[in-house]
């Protein structure tokens, strides 16, 4: 297993557009647009991905999606959930690329894929398979012969000096060499090489331009929300704020706006990146985890889509004017020569409503906010302005008629309440108390201190890690002393917890005993890192995580006659009830 085979089935970032009919058209690009069978297009995308929904809401969300005024679908492909063990593959269930592909298709639209292999994206290790580290040599994200192509590098490739710049340079020349017949684009790579077309991260991407001037200007992640921390505030970005941005881009100049993201999902099982990234990757998306429509934000977006595509052919095929307005006013005017016309009135005062004379008339410009003018007389849309929202949708009707039958919580008595269904029975709960430390058969022996991941291999959240000491006890209670990069222990001695802690450095007195005593330490991970640098090399150890790699001290404080310490750590993957 010298070199991977990354190059067959994970690759950069590719553009894909998948058609009703069942074949894809001649996708080609110039510095205005993307071309599609010789027609431009100004495109509203949404990302779904696939393996955070189940296949029965697929068909539903890309509706929904093509409702709000969305032409394209994006998703990451996530290597490790596709290649689980070197060249064993699972391409079914939620990770059913094919199908979710044809679901695209079938609803007419286009579809975007962000092949990675690194995706990042809150996932598990960024979506690089643990099983990599085990392959000699590995050497993550740089100019390393078993590791090659790249996600979102720009961000990092300076990290890496000249190996990154090489590296960043092969993968996508490597890319275009594969003759896809479509166009790549790397975001945030601000060295992409021609013809792959370098793209935008962010809030705001309106100021964004490509490093060539023969590129489209493409926002491949337009953040409607944030992802949820365990024990951190809700991210809240409000409907006013996502629709300015997404105007003000269009304004100047943008052709692909990507919502990242539309429907978040769930992160099932064990996917969730970390660390303490939460299983709830609603995002505060336009379509929320369980399929119900996030208002104002849907609504809002789908009203400001529509507004934009009434200008879709001024603002392909003619160049803007800029009028100055005011200190912090500003129009776009798009005019061709057959007297057609459409313009975009922008305030970028975050605090004061003004008002502005254009072509003789007087336009409200709230604080912060667009105003689009078709026909540069008529405004058909200001983002700060949110109307009532379209209950005709039938998601929205559900979500809007079923308050009565929302899911009740009863920890209390375990039994129903008595606006729950007549129907509903008695639940029963059963307790299982696991024993600490050691379980069963131990899976490793050493008398050193073994890293965390490489002994679960990333197939369990806890490992035990147990020892055992012989004191004479004389004095105060010793203070037990961890120094980890890991994310949270539970700390027993002698089966009892003695504390808790995340991230962390543990320091607390310890109750010992005379005679025989045991420490069991369980080891938790939350989510493996899925950006940082953390995931190429810890301590020498090459493509190493070294999550646990810990010193352990036992501070005597003058109140030991004697102690004798098993020179040996005993570990235990998982813990029982797993």
């Amino acid at each position: 297993m010298g070199k991977l085979f990354c190059s067959s089935c994970c690759l950069l970032f590719f553009l894909l557009l998948c058609f009703e009919l069942g074949s894809a058209g001649n996708v080609t690009y110039d510095a205005r647009s993307l071309i599609v069978d010789g027609h431009r297009k100004l495109l509203i995308s949404a990302s779904i991905h696939y393996p955070r929904s189940v296949p029965a809401m697929w068909p539903g969300l890309v509706q929904t999606a093509k409702e709000g005024g969305v032409d394209v679908i994006e998703t990451y492909v996530f290597w490790n959930g596709h290649e689980i063990a070197p060249s064993v593959y699972n391409f079914e269930g939620r990770f059913d690329l094919v199908k979710f592909v044809k679901t695209v298709q079938q609803a007419g639209m286009y579809c975007i894929l962000r092949i990675g292999p690194f995706v990042a994206a809150e996932w598990n290790y960024g979506g690089v398979p643990v099983w990599l580290h085990y392959i000699p040599g590995t050497v993550f994200r740089t100019d390393n012969e078993n590791f090659k192509v790249e996600n979102e590098y720009g961000y990092y490739e300076q990290g890496y000096g000249e190996g990154g710049k090489r590296y960043a340079q092969w993968a996508a020349k490597m890319a275009v060499a594969q003759n896809t017949g479509v166009p790549w684009i790397m975001c945030q790579q601000y060295d992409a090489p021609d013809p792959v077309i370098d793209t935008c991260n962010g809030f705001y991407c309106d100021a964004f331009k490509p490093t060539a001037p023969h590129r489209p200007k493409i926002w491949t992640e337009n953040w409607p929300g944030w992802f949820q921390l365990f024990g951190a505030p809700n991210p809240h970005r409000p409907a006013e704020d996502v629709a300015f941005a997404v105007a003000r881009f269009f304004q100047k100049g943008g052709t692909v706006n990507n919502y990242y993201m539309y429907h978040g999902g769930t992160n099932f099982g064990r996917t969730a990146g970390g660390p303490f990234i939460t299983t709830s990757y609603d995002y505060e998306a336009p379509i929320d985890e369980y399929v119900y429509l996030i208002l104002p934000k849907w609504g809002h977006l789908k009203e400001l889509h529509r507004a934009i595509k009434l200008c879709e052919n001024l603002l392909l095929t003619s160049n803007p004017v800029n009028i100055s307005l005011g200190p912090s006013q500003e129009a776009d005017v798009y005019a061709d020569a057959s007297g057609g016309c459409a313009a975009f009135l922008a305030n970028t005062d975050d605090k004061n409503d003004v008002t502005v004379s254009f072509r003789n008339a007087s336009y409200h410009l709230p604080a912060w906010s667009v105003s689009i003018l078709p026909d540069c007389k008529t405004e058909v849309y200001n983002s700060a302005e949110v109307h009532h929202p379209d209950i005709t949708h039938p998601f929205l009707i559900e979500q809007v008629t079923s308050q009565a039958s929302v899911v009740e919580m009863v920890p209390e008595d375990l039994k129903p309440s008595v606006q729950s269904s007549k129907d509903s029975k008695t639940l029963n709960w059963e307790v299982f108390v696991e024993k600490a430390g050691i379980w069963a058969e131990a899976d490793l022996v050493k008398s050193s201190l073994e890293d965390h991941v490489n002994v679960t291999k990333d197939a369990s959240d806890y490992l035990w890690y147990t020892t055992r000491l012989v004191v004479t006890l004389k004095g105060r209670s010793p203070v037990l002393m961890i120094d980890s990069k890991g994310h949270a222990v539970h700390v027993f001695v002698n089966g009892q917890l003695q504390g808790t802690v995340f991230p962390f450095k543990y320091k607390k007195p310890i109750a010992l005993k005379a005679g025989k005593n045991e420490i069991s330490l369980l080891g938790i991970t939350v989510g493996l890192p899925v950006r940082d640098s953390c995931i190429i090399v810890f301590d020498n150890i090459v493509a190493g995580y070294s999550l646990f790699n810990i010193p352990i001290y036992l501070l005597l404080l003058d109140c030991w006659s004697s102690i004798r310490m098993d020179p040996s750590w005993t570990y235990k993957r998982c813990d029982q009830g797993a």
